[in-house]
């Protein structure tokens, strides 16, 4: 066995080393391959938990993610294989007034189309990829639902303001620049629309299900959903489908079914912390990729760890760099967590431009100043003409985005390095 893992190992180097002379070193790479001894130490997926991910510090749990990834990478043993049932996958329908209609992913579409007004708007469709047992997820998720249903409630919320301050105004109250910037959602346009959250994550009880997750056939099931909802009169313009981690490609695998159904592609699809694909079928490609939809774009949080640094998107966004986590981020799933965290500060009203970015290829081009092209904005409202790789920095703590804008970059030097 040990000669084998050799063997193994020894021809994953004269792999890495051809690609290093091909020009491949180009583009974005997975980690440093394995050490015989790293090999024989992989404990197996049924020894891995959520609670252990959780508990181990993030440079600990992404050597961890590591290893099972490129195990799986030499030895080709890990097939998907697991593909939830769609009556035991819950389907939140959010109202406007933040209460939640529960349904499964079976019957949601005739729940959802039974809502008043639903379909009139844009439809944003949030699939999640990381168990809800998890705190940094469930409370990622929260902020997102929050600032979803305060950006379709803006325009009731700015007609209160308005009453508020001509109230003030008449007593002669006189607010403060603090106050000011504080209530810049108060000039914000107002929007409506519906959010449904397609609960993926929960089905992934075990990190077993997770990393056998079959995500072209979950992807097809939940493209033909998709079909469904087009079939009772909602256009494909509106929709926005998110996926979050492993879902992520989920969302690639539907709007390719949904192509393949319909003729037509999905408005966009936004990737959040795209997952390494730790189990998948040889010579098959898979994966969130640009012409997923009419526009693709990805925020990578922990490029390093359980996310992927492969570009997935017609723009990828890498705050800090790519990295095994972003600042802030004490644990893996912390860290994937983090670009819903900060997709969700981007959609909050006055918060659009919170999350400024330039083109470069390492968190030290951007610091140096010598990046290339046009600034532009992580999130929400990401431009659909931009193109490539964009860098930018982020707090620590909420708020994440710096919102100061970038100076004008000048130089291209072509390769991403990770972690400058």
């Amino acid at each position: 066995m040990m000669m084998m893992r050799l063997c193994l190992l020894a021809t994953c180097l004269l792999v890495a080393a051809h690609a290093s002379k091909d020009g491949s070193n180009m583009q974005l790479k997975p980690t440093k391959w394995l050490t015989a001894s790293d090999l024989e130490s992989v404990p197996s997926l049924n020894d891995i938990t959520w609670e252990r991910l959780e508990n181990q510090p993030l440079e600990q749990g992404a050597k961890l993610i590591e290893k099972i990834y490129h195990v799986g990478q030499i030895k080709h043993d890990l097939t998907p294989s697991f593909v939830p049932s769609p009556s035991n996958v819950p389907v939140w329908i959010i109202k406007s007034n933040g209460q939640k209609v529960e349904a499964k992913l079976n019957n949601y579409v005739e729940t959802a189309k039974a809502q008043p007004g639903f379909g009139e708007d844009e439809v944003t469709i949030v699939l999640t990829g990381l168990p809800q047992s998890s705190a940094a997820n469930k409370k990622a998720m929260r902020k997102l639902v929050q600032a979803y249903v305060q950006k379709y409630n803006l325009q009731q919320q700015q007609k209160n303001a308005q009453e508020q301050q001509q109230q003030q105004r008449s007593s002669d109250y006189e607010s403060t620049s603090s106050e000011e910037a504080a209530d810049q959602w108060k000039s914000a346009k107002a929007s409506s629309g519906d959010l449904i959250i397609i609960d993926l994550g929960s089905t992934l009880t075990n990190f077993k299900r997770y990393a056998m997750l079959d995500v072209q056939n979950t992807g097809a099931m939940i493209g033909q959903t998709l079909v469904e909802l087009s079939n009772k009169g909602v256009p494909q313009e509106i929709i926005h489908l998110i996926g979050q981690g492993i879902s992520a490609h989920v969302a690639g695998a539907a709007g390719n079914k949904f192509t393949a159904q319909t003729g037509h592609k999905l408005r966009r699809i936004t990737g959040l912390d795209p997952a390494k694909a730790l189990s998948k079928r040889p010579q098959t490609l898979g994966g969130l990729s640009r012409g997923d939809a009419d526009f693709v774009d990805a925020i990578h949080t922990s490029a390093y760890a359980m996310g992927t640094p492969i570009r997935c998107g017609d723009v990828d966004f890498y705050p800090n760099g790519p990295s095994t986590g972003v600042p802030g981020s004490e644990n893996v799933i912390e860290a994937v967590a983090r670009a819903t965290r900060y997709f969700a500060e981007s959609v909050r009203p006055g918060s659009e431009r919170n999350f400024p970015a330039v083109p470069a290829n390492s968190l030290k081009q951007y610091k140096e100043k010598d990046g290339f092209g046009k600034r532009a904005y992580m999130g929400l409202q990401t431009d659909f003409d931009l193109r490539g790789d964009y860098i930018l920095e982020v707090n620590p703590k909420s708020p994440f985005g710096q919102r100061s804008p970038a100076k004008k970059q000048a130089s291209y030097h072509g390769v991403h390095n990770a972690q400058n």
